[in-house]
């Protein structure tokens, strides 16, 4: 097991060199001057111009920060890979480097707003978790009835649905029409977090993107419940079980829920890592201050440090949780250990 760990780590490696690499790539080739937009429609001083560039890491400067002139008398532009090596050496130092546009660090940005996309994680995989494993098991118990076939319709609708659609309907239902339809008695907030003056109660504000980034995995959830514990019923164990007149509860509880539950409870770990990794969508159509949010408002002013920092944290996020799965998983299936003791061997 330690060696399969310590495997899975030196993995991560190319995958963050790649992915950082990628993303310097594309700021040379995503349209649109970082620096210029700093000013917004205003025009740059020539000069202003320049300490920005040179600030920033796109012109060469000196030891003392001075900037460097050919024999022209023109700027010289920093190599792209020389700008990644020292992205690289700053990362490794706890360096995410400086926004464009605030001109505040990236690290303490990701760190005021990467909590609200941990609570928002967290509220949407237990509703994953209760009400997809739910719903699959009262499918797969009641097969071909009513509650089958009504888990299988509402699951395909939500397969088919967007993720940013679905959210603004639930807005339009829930934070529109309710409101109108009561006169404003009852309805739910649509947008933002709680402040200090809110009218409504602090954990509404949870309800309706929690179910808007739950809503796609809860129902693949539901599915891989339904067809797992079908599978299981039909195992010869069971079989045996039944022979023995155990009730179809205890056989359900005991014996086949647990082997059902293992690729349902990985699937469910990998989707807590894509949560945790920031939901662009759902944060920017709900107005939530997370990390996904604040890299979709990053990419579109070319806010490059602060789209390189936060892919980086959700790239370490994801490689984390997802070895934390597999790891997980060996431990859940005995075969897998056994299996891997033979490979060694």
């Amino acid at each position: 097991m330690v060696k399969y760990i310590a495997k899975r780590i030196l993995q991560f490696i190319p995958v963050f060199l790649g992915v950082t690499l990628i993303l310097f790539i594309m700021q040379n080739v995503v349209p649109g001057d970082p620096i210029k937009l700093i000013a917004g429609e205003r025009k740059l001083d020539p000069q202003v111009e320049l300490n920005l560039r040179a600030t920033h890491g796109f012109i060469e400067t000196d030891a003392d920060g001075k900037i460097i002139y050919d024999e022209n008398g023109d700027t010289i532009d920093t190599p792209l890979w020389k700008r990644y090596v020292v992205y690289l050496t700053n990362l490794l130092q706890g360096d995410l480097g400086t926004s464009y546009q605030r001109g505040t660090e990236v690290t303490a940005i990701i760190v005021q707003k990467y909590p609200y996309t941990v609570q928002l994680a967290l509220v949407a995989i237990v509703i994953e978790a209760i009400v997809g494993i739910g719903a699959g098991i009262i499918s797969a118990i009641k097969r071909y009835s009513f509650w089958d076939i009504l888990v299988t319709l509402v699951t395909s609708l939500l397969v088919a649905m967007p993720a940013f659609w679905f959210g603004m309907l639930l807005q339009l239902i829930f934070g529109i029409w309710l409101k109108d339809l009561t006169g404003g008695a009852i309805a739910l907030p649509i947008s933002g977090v709680a402040g200090p003056i809110s009218k409504y109660p602090a954990w509404t504000y949870y309800i309706l993107p929690a179910c808007t980034l739950a809503a796609v995995s809860t129902a693949y959830t539901a599915r891989i419940m339904r067809s797992q514990l079908l599978d299981v019923m039909n195992q010869d164990y069971i079989r045996t079980a039944k022979a023995k007149g155990l009730s179809k509860g205890a056989i359900i509880r005991k014996h086949a829920l647990k082997n059902a539950l293992i690729p349902v409870v990985t699937y469910v770990g990998m989707d807590f890592g894509a949560m945790l990794a920031g939901a662009i969508l759902t944060e920017t159509v709900f107005s939530w201050p997370g990390i996904g949010r604040e890299t979709y408002i990053a990419i579109t002013q070319r806010d490059w440090p602060i789209v390189m920092g936060t892919v980086t944290v959700i790239v370490c996020v994801v490689m984390i949780i997802n070895l934390i799965v597999d790891v997980s998983y060996a431990f859940l299936d005995p075969r897998i250990r056994l299996g891997s003791s033979k490979n060694e061997g």
